[in-house]
């Protein structure tokens, strides 16, 4: 099979390296990839958002499997056109993948299909979401309708906090046409976890559970970012709490979006707020997490071509994955200032002596070459990911592969996987 991933950074270099150990696998492309990509797959000058270049390079190069891997050529229609054009694409249609893009959306379905979520309300106008601000009170949460690439949720401890993220996103168009209107939601407790399923439009398949780190900082503090890091399996998701999540949420979901007309094709990612033995949805994302995919694609023993493949043709039959018996974490390293404003431009260093110690992989995200040396190109540069046989040392060979890599200001959170640690 001929594949082209669409995508350049940690999440298409991971699903990059698990398919090239695929025997179906003869060639893959990747546009636009990235350094470390380069060493599994051709590199394709397109940018992601190029759709009509896409379809084109796919027909041209007989492209048995197009795998997208970042949201935004989804909510652009990417999957319509290949498959209107008779080419497999793994990935939702432009109204599937509004489970991402909108969520307002994706509220409103789970309120209709009993999806247990937080309260909510969606506004367009500044006054009517300040004066539901102040009837809700505080702690409570404003997000951006539409993407903002894990950047638009304002976690506010304040009614003062809320206002002033409101104005941001509606006034100050912090997140442009992401922001043309808000979701406000109840503010929830507890511990997040993302839960994963392939499905054809109708069967499901679910993933090992996985857990994210999306502050900024050490002990979940700061400002929400792409994601630090992950780890999978995530205890906090137990084999009780599992079987729930399929039940109550992913086949409603799924079944609901097939009953609204727009049958959800791909990966179906669910990021979940567990307290105790209970759950809510906090968001749908209508592709891999990242960095969520690294420690799970490392873990994963079934072949995952057959997989993409089954679910972009309809065809879903597999009823279980298999898994290596071991743990994976994943520790994102960063720009200094991220997730706002960073520098480009640094060499990094220590790459290969990392990809060199048993049991780690790097995988590349937010980087370039310029004149033989890789350099930062990002605000989530790498993603470091140890596996082992036990959390604990896999945390240790995560961030024994993180110390040998540096460049100036690089920075990485010092507690994934702790969570982990703490329900042993």
């Amino acid at each position: 099979m001929n594949i082209l991933v669409v995508g350049g950074g940690g999440r298409e270099h991971a699903l990059i390296w698990k398919m090239a150990q695929s025997p179906l696998v003869k060639k893959i492309f990747c546009a636009p990839g990235n350094p470390g990509i380069s060493e599994l797959a051709q590199l394709v000058p397109l940018a992601v958002d190029d759709i009509e270049g896409l379809y084109n390079f796919a027909r041209e190069n007989a492209i048995d499997l197009t795998v997208v891997g970042p949201e935004l050529p989804l909510t652009l229609g990417i999957a319509d056109r290949f498959r209107a054009g008779g080419l497999d694409l793994f990935g939702p249609s432009e109204a599937a993948a509004q489970l991402e893009g909108s969520k307002s959306f994706s509220k409103d379905l789970m309120l209709k299909y009993s999806i247990p979520t937080a309260a909510y309300a969606a506004f367009t106008e500044r006054d009517a979401a300040v004066a539901y601000i102040k009837e809700q009170g505080a702690p409570i949460v404003v997000k951006a309708d539409g993407l903002a690439a894990g950047k638009g949720v304002i976690l506010a401890q304040t009614v003062a906090e809320a206002i002033a993220a409101v104005d941001e996103i509606l006034l100050q168009g912090k997140f442009g046409a992401a922001g043309d209107s808000v979701v406000i939601e109840e503010f929830l407790y507890g511990e997040e976890a993302s839960f994963f399923a392939f499905t054809d439009g109708k069967n499901i398949l679910p993933l090992a559970s996985a857990q994210d780190h999306k502050q900024i900082f050490d002990a979940d503090q700061g400002p929400n970012t792409g994601g630090m890091g992950a780890y999978s399996p995530a205890p906090v998701v137990t084999d009780a709490l599992y079987e729930r999540i399929v039940t109550e949420v992913v086949q409603p979901t799924i079944d609901g979006m097939a009953a609204e007309g727009t049958p959800y094709q791909g990966i179906l990612f669910v990021g979940l707020m567990i307290d105790g033995g209970d759950f809510k949805v906090l968001e749908y994302n209508a592709r891999f997490g990242d960095p969520e995919a690294q420690p799970l694609l490392c873990r994963m023993k079934s072949d995952l071509v057959p997989v993409l493949q089954a679910c972009a043709r309809g065809e879903l039959t597999v009823s279980e994955l298999e898994w290596h018996d071991r743990a994976a974490v994943c520790v994102v390293l960063a720009a200094s200032g991220y997730p706002d404003a960073y520098p480009k431009g640094d060499e990094i260093h220590g790459i290969d002596a990392a990809n060199a110690l048993e049991g780690v992989q790097v995988f590349q995200a937010g980087t370039a070459l310029r004149d033989g040396k890789i350099v930062t190109a990002g605000g989530r540069v790498l993603g470091v990911t140890g596996w082992a046989e036990t959390i604990e040392a896999a945390i240790q060979k995560a961030y024994g592969g993180a110390d040998l890599i540096s460049w100036n200001g690089m920075q990485m959170r010092r507690d994934i996987g702790q969570k982990a640690l703490r329900r042993r």
